[in-house]
This record gives structure tokens, sequence and C-alpha cells, in this order.
């Protein structure tokens, strides 16, 4: 594998302007992977130029000409798989099975937007008057800024870029500091489809905040889609208000797991254990808080905590274990930090709890007798946390899962008319319904309240990049 560890502006790997280095830490054994280049302001505004300058040439590129580049840079992922999954599980630490899974679902954003590219709607109609005819034509919306977590390294990076390059953006992507060593494959991948110098320019500013900013504050820049804490969320569309920049925003998530009186116990713990110990906890659409109903509860837990049992935890490059590492020691800390202020609060900790030595590795484990309200379901755990709230009436679940500012998220098992019933009640962007599992490509991604605006996936993330003019012909 050809590791790039320098920025990407206009084409060209470069090292920041001040020659600083970062270093790039494996989780499982706290190794240095890799020194990364830091970006300057000053680069960071290059990278913008370089997107600006690219932005008509790219605009004016066909349709099908931009989906034959995507699914170019589908081909070489999916020849490459494997060696992602690799770089992933080495800065980020997941296990073997959560990196290989996640390369394949990485790939398959180029792949959908490849495919929308050629799919952009307008529209045309007379007016209700009969005096004019409306044309609605749809055009990029200009100069994109892409900010990624660590968590999903390459799908996070590939989910922002695919539609905005579909629809004829330019783009700078500003990836997490922990796992800059994937986002840079994703863009040379990009880079070896063929796509034009500066369309795609990669970033990484440390600290971030000012140098981001600052690109927002650029009159060139006209999107901001940005994934990460609700925090932070709040601080970015305080600066795009100023500069009236368009906001796409994928925020925390709190989401609530229901398993209603008439449920399936062994499929609910199935699908339990998918949301709740997929990437290790760490994602926003993990199962936050486990509320059972008293009729089933001790069922579920006996269950559920022979399923933990069966889960082992170690490197990511070694495909034998379950679990791999949080991503840094100090998130291992914060969900040690959780578990004992639970037990502190009445919890009862069943299995785990601890840390492993070594590594940012923590145990699965399963917490009862947990307080609706408690720091660990106010919290996003980002961890192998699972925390189950015994309950007695559906309507009393259905307001604990809505007691949240967050909205992404949910999930129901039960019969699945009750389960149908109870998914429409609750506050979120998205639901399943006796399943674990609901990203996909071709779904409309995204929150409601204080976990997001916007979509990203689906029909509906193409559109995210892209803004209406309205041309007006005499009838």
């Amino acid at each position: 594998m050809n590791l790039h560890t320098d920025l990407f502006i206009g084409g060209r790997w470069r090292p920041g302007s001040d020659g600083t280095r970062f270093d790039v830490t494996d989780p499982s054994d706290l190794t240095t992977v890799a020194r990364f280049a830091v970006a300057t302001e000053q680069d960071c505004m290059a990278a913008v130029d370089a997107a600006a300058a690219a932005a008509a040439p790219w605009a004016a590129t066909a349709p099908r000409t931009r989906s034959e580049l995507l699914r170019g840079a589908y081909e070489i992922l999916t020849a490459e798989a494997e060696e992602l999954a690799g770089l992933i599980a080495r800065e980020n630490g997941k296990s073997w099975a959560d990196a290989v899974g996640e390369a394949h679902y990485a790939k398959e954003f180029f792949r959908w937007f490849a495919e929308e590219a050629v799919r952009v709607p307008g529209d045309y109609r007379l007016s209700p008057a009969g005096d004019k005819r409306i044309v609605v034509d749809h055009r990029p919306v200009g100069v994109s800024l892409l900010i990624t977590p660590w968590n999903f390294p390459a799908a996070m990076a590939t989910r922002k870029l695919a539609p905005a390059l579909a629809a004829g953006c330019t783009t700078v992507l500003k990836p997490a500091d922990e796992t800059p060593l994937t986002a840079a494959y994703v863009v040379d991948v990009l880079r070896r489809a063929g796509v034009p110098d500066g369309v795609v320019n990669l970033v990484t500013p440390l600290p971030p905040g000012p140098a981001v900013k600052r690109m927002i504050d650029r009159p060139e820049v006209r999107k901001l889609s940005f994934t990460g804490s609700t925090e932070v969320g709040r601080e970015l569309l305080h600066a795009c208000a100023d500069s009236v920049v368009g906001t796409s925003m994928e925020l925390g998530g709190n989401a609530p797991l229901v398993v209603l009186p008439d449920a399936d116990v062994e499929p609910a713990v199935e699908g339990a254990l998918a949301a709740k110990m997929r990437n290790g906890g760490a994602a926003c659409t993990a199962a936050n808080r486990l509320y059972v109903h008293s009729s089933v509860h001790d069922g579920f837990v006996a269950r559920l905590d022979a399923a933990l049992a069966g889960l082992t935890t170690g490197p990511g490059l070694d495909g034998s274990y379950s679990l791999g590492a949080l991503v840094s020691t100090a998130e291992r800390d914060k969900v040690a930090a959780l578990v004992e202020a639970a037990v502190s609060d009445g919890a009862t900790l069943v299995r785990g709890g601890r840390a492993r030595p070594g590594g940012a590795f923590f145990e699965p484990t399963l917490l009862t007798g947990v307080r609706h309200g408690s720091a660990v379901t106010t919290a996003e755990i980002f961890g192998p946390v699972a925390a189950v709230v015994r309950y007695d009436d559906v309507d009393e679940a259905v307001r604990m899962a809505n007691d949240t500012e967050h909205g992404l998220m949910a999930y129901v098992f039960g019969e699945e008319r009750e389960a149908m019933a109870v998914a429409r009640r609750l506050e979120a962007g998205m639901v399943a319904v006796n399943r674990g599992v609901v990203s996909d490509p071709a779904a409309p991604f995204g929150g409601v309240k204080q976990s997001g605006l916007g979509r990203e996936g689906g029909f509906e993330g193409i559109r995210e990049f892209l803004e209406e003019q309205y041309i007006a012909l005499n009838a």
C-alpha cells in the first residue's frame, strides 16, 4: 500500500507549509503508525483556491463523465477492499470484520451516486395563469467543505464526496485528526480514477477550529457538510450563519431500543447485539439505551449476557476477535467513567466494565437496573456498553425514548403491527423495526431535533449539493 501522509491540494501531494506533522496512533498497541502533515491556515486557503479554480470546469463536465469517474473509484475500492480495511483497522482500532464491512459499505456510495449523477431531475410546466413556462433547473451549489469523524473514516468520506462530485461540486475534505490516513487513501482512489486536479482537496489543520472558520468565511465556499458532535455542530452553524453558507449536519445520537412485551426474545437479542456492538458501539446509530418490558426483561438480559460472553476483544488486524480497540485511550476512559457513574447511580454491573491494558480496549459490558435520566442514558456512550432500563408501560417507554434532545435513530422489537405503531410515535429520523442495522447508501440517512439537518444517501443525498434555478419563458 502506498501510504500518503501529506496534504492533497490542487492535484498534488505536499507537506504543510510550515513542515510540522502529528502522530497517527494505532489504538490497539498505542504505537505510531505514521506522522501526518499539519495544514496551516495558508494551506487551507490554498485548498479553497484550488477548489474554486476547478469549480466551473467541473460543474460543466457532462453528468455521464462524472458518473463514470465515480464508477471507476468504486471499481478500485472493490479490488482493494482488504487493503483499505487494514488501514482502517490500524488507525481506528476497530475489529477486522467491522473494518472489512466498512470498506465495502464505503465503496457503495461511489456506486450509488455514480448512478444518481445522471438522474438529477428538473421541471418544465405551464404557469397557472398561462402567461409563462416555468423551467426549474438544478445547479451545483459550489465549493463544498466536508468534515468527517473518526468512527467510520472511509464511509463518512465517501458518503460526502460521492454526492458532492456527482452534483458537480468541488470539495475540500477535512478528516478527523485520529484517522487521516484512510481519508488520504480515499482521496488517492479518486485521483487514480481520473478526477481532475482541484476537484478534491485534503487538509488536516491543527487545531481545526480557526482554519475551518476561515474556510467557511471564504465567499467561494457555499456548502458545509459536517458529521460529528452536536456541540461542534452548533458552533459550525453559528459560523455558517455569518456567511449564509448552506449546511448539512449529521450530529450526535442517543438511540433508544424498545423491546415490546410481545417481542420474540431471541431475535430481539440478536438485533440488539448488532445495534449495540457493531463498530464496538462507536456509531451515532448505536443503541444507547435499551428499554425492555418487564414481562421479557429477565429472559432478554440472560440471553444478552450469554451473547456478550461470547465476544472477544483484541487487535483489529487479528481477524479472530469480535471487538477491536476504541479509537484512543481518552475515548476508552470516557466510557469507563460512564460505567462507573451508572454503578454509583444504582445500576448493576452484570458483565465487563473494565479497560484492558496495552491499548484502548474496553470489555463488552452489560448494565441492568439503569435509571432513565442517569448519565449513561443521556450521554452518547460510543463504546461496547449495553445499558438496560426496565419498564412496565409502553406509553412510558415511548416517553422515555423521546426524552432526549437527539433524534437520529431508534429501534423497536415486537409483533410487527405493534412495533410499527410504536415506531411512528418515536421522534427519530430513522427507525429500525425488528432489525439491528439500517444504514444503506440507497436510503436517506439523517435525524431530527438536535441530531442534524438534511439527509445523506438515497435520492436526497445529491440534492444537498444542488440548488434550484427558476427560469421563466414566455408561453
